[in-house]
C-alpha cells in the first residue's frame, strides 16, 4: 500500500522560513509528478509547486521567489523550502504525487494526482 506523509509544518512569524517534507513509501515506481497543494480556511484547495522528475519545476506566482521545491528522487521524498512567509501563507499543506506523466501545465491542478497525504499545518502570524 502506497503511503503518503507530510511533516515539518507549523507556526511561524511573518518572515519567518519553515521547511515541509515528504515521503512517498511502498511504491515500487518514482512518482512520475510530485507537488505541493494548501487550502486556507474556507478556499478551496490550490497548487502551490510542483516538480517533476527531471527536474522541471513550476510554482504558483504569488510564491515565486520565496519557495523552493526540491525532490529526492531515489527516495521518492520530497521538500518544500518556505522563505519570507506571510499571512496569507497560512493553511493546510498537502503534498500529492502521480505515477504517470502530466502537461506542464497540468502540474498545479490538484485532479491530476492521485495520491495524497493527509496534510500539515502551516500558520502564520503577523
Amino acid at each position: 500500500q502506497v503511503k503518503v506523509e507530510e511533516s515539518g509544518g507549523g507556526s511561524v512569524l511573518a518572515g519567518g522560513s519553515l521547511r515541509l517534507s515528504c515521503e512517498v513509501s511502498g511504491s515500487p515506481y518514482n512518482m512520475f509528478c510530485m507537488g505541493w497543494f494548501r487550502q486556507a480556511p474556507g478556499k478551496e484547495r490550490e497548487g502551490v509547486a510542483a516538480i517533476v522528475s527531471d527536474g522541471y519545476t513550476r510554482y504558483q506566482d504569488s510564491v515565486k521567489g520565496r519557495f523552493t521545491i526540491s525532490r529526492d528522487n531515489a527516495e521518492n521524498t520530497l521538500y518544500l523550502q518556505m522563505d519570507s512567509l506571510k499571512p496569507e501563507d497560512t493553511g493546510i499543506y498537502y503534498c500529492a504525487g502521480r505515477l504517470g506523466r502530466v502537461f506542464a501545465g497540468g502540474t498545479l491542478f490538484s485532479s491530476n494526482y492521485n495520491l495524497w497525504g493527509q496534510g500539515t499545518q502551516v500558520t502564520v502570524s503577523s
